[in-house]
């Protein structure tokens, strides 16, 4: 068994986002690519976007902190704090609102 903080990751990777040009850090803390379920926290800069891109399989983001828009062809979902958003399984992207952090749980299909 293992046990994660969340609030902690959240910071230090918040804080990776800021200093990096890319202005997101992430790291998975759950399965990889051997594994069916992976959970990764993301964290991103406000103006800071994930280009769209296909889904590998089901998907969910949780948001941890700030305000996030997750976009699929013509729709948009903004999520805040706590708000618990299902990833299209189209074409999708992300972008942060606010300085965010979100984890992102999917499967890989099999």
């Amino acid at each position: 068994m293992q046990k994660i903080s969340l609030d902690a990751l959240v910071r230090e990777h918040l804080e990776h986002a800021v200093a990096a040009s890319t202005g997101r850090s992430a790291t998975t803390v759950h399965g990889g690519h051997e594994t069916v379920l992976r959970q990764t926290p993301l964290a991103l800069t406000a103006g800071t976007s994930l280009s769209e891109h296909e889904s590998p399989g089901e998907a969910t983001l949780l948001v941890l902190r700030g305000r996030v828009r997750l976009t699929g062809g013509d729709t948009s979902w903004e999520g805040r704090n706590g708000d618990l958003l299902t990833v299209p399984r189209a074409r999708h992207g992300l972008e942060a609102v606010e300085d965010s952090a979100v984890l992102l749980t999917m499967t890989e299909r099999g």
